[in-house]
């Protein structure tokens, strides 16, 4: 390695360490780097305070103390001094994990950013005080964060509710999951190709489905309280999914002290997720109570509480309600999550008790879901 390219890495590794590598990484950073390194600073100095480390007692007006950052002036400098790809990572890290809400003074700067569901969560959590500005900004976010997830959830969740393979009907729906493997090479034999020991398979044959057209309906109830966010984006997909499907009524209700039934917005997932306001309270029972008046055969009706079992309100009237709704028939599925990673965080002994009066409890993904959903409307038919 030149002494150019040793000097241009222990440059960036003393960006990346930052400021209290400096005695261990004894390097001169150009005019440029300088700035890069300041610029960083601003933002990354945050860490510090989050640890507990104090940061002196020399920090003034003209300091590196983040509470004196002009966030546009520092916006317009790491868009200059940085590539673009590092520029979105440095403002993804400024809003989702040092929470700085100015960013989204800017719609330019929101619409710049990666879509995630972390940064989609992280904004519906604020646009209660935006402007109209930044609501279009925010719409186009939500937007783009529902294609991702319906890009690849949408038609496997769809697949595995409506049906299974039909081993002697076929389609012209190609996908891996219908593939018709020994049809395929049976019907494909004659093209066999002796010299290169390969067969040339001239048309694929895949399975059909089988259809299910008997009424059901689905109840939705999601818990909109911050900690849920992630598990109601994917309930929002996840309702739209299921609505288009033929013979399946399905109600979206999202509550933390009140109760808002959106499933007039329920086909349209951004429409869903612009109304919601996430944060507050949480009365699940005053919520589960309200869904039940919205069920019309219970034999034929699945309700699936979204929530981390949290209950801000008395349990024993969430209690009496899921007694009073498995005894009228329905089939009662609780999650603590509803999100492709599956894992959270909740109050056992709340879903415990609630187990122990009828209510099947996980943490599921979206596609484990519909499968689930499945399995009950099979052992019902």
């Amino acid at each position: 390695m030149s002494e150019r390219d040793n000097t241009q890495t222990l440059a960036r590794w003393r960006l990346v360490l930052g400021k209290y590598a400096s005695r261990q990484m004894p390097c001169e950073l150009n005019v440029s780097q300088q700035r890069m390194a300041e610029a960083l600073e601003k933002l990354y100095s945050r860490e510090y305070s989050k640890r507990g480390v104090r940061q002196g007692r020399d920090l003034g007006p003209g300091s590196l103390d983040p509470s004196q950052l002009n966030v546009p002036q520092w916006l317009d400098e790491i868009r200059e001094l940085f590539p673009e790809e590092t520029y979105q990572r440095i403002t993804q890290h400024a809003l989702e994990r040092y929470g700085m809400t100015e960013l989204l003074n800017n719609p330019e700067t929101l619409e710049n950013l990666e879509p995630s569901t972390e940064l989609l969560a992280s904004v519906l959590m604020l646009k209660g005080n935006m402007s109209q500005s930044m609501l279009a900004a925010v719409r186009k976010l939500v937007r783009r964060v529902v294609e991702q997830i319906q890009c690849r959830l949408k038609h496997a969740i769809q697949r595995r509710i409506t049906g299974q393979r039909h081993r002697f009907q076929q389609s012209h729906f190609r996908s891996a999951a219908n593939f018709d493997a020994h049809k395929t090479i049976r019907r494909n034999l004659k093209y066999y190709d002796p010299e290169r020991k390969k067969l040339i398979v001239q048309r694929p044959y895949f399975f059909g489905r089988v259809h299910r057209h008997l009424p059901w309906e689905i109840i939705l109830c999601v818990d909109q309280s911050g900690s849920m966010a992630g598990s109601l984006i994917h309930s929002a997909v996840l309702a739209g999914a299921i609505a288009e499907l033929p013979a399946m009524r399905v109600r979206l209700v999202v509550f933390d002290t009140s109760v808002v039934d959106l499933s007039e917005h329920v086909t349209d997932p951004v429409e869903v997720l612009i109304s919601v306001q996430l944060g507050g309270g949480t009365n699940i029972g005053k919520a589960m109570n309200y869904c039940r008046t919205l069920v019309r055969d219970p034999r034929r009706t699945i309700v699936v509480l979204v929530t981390d079992f949290c209950e801000g309100a008395d349990p024993r009237v969430l209690r009496q309600c899921v007694r009073g709704m498995k005894s009228d028939g329905c089939h009662l599925i609780g999650l603590a999550s509803l999100e492709e990673s599956g894992g959270a965080w909740f109050d056992e002994q709340m879903a415990a008790r609630l187990a122990a009066d009828g209510m099947q409890i996980a943490a599921v993904t979206p596609n484990r879901l519909a499968e689930w959903l499945a399995e009950v409307m099979q052992s019902r038919s």
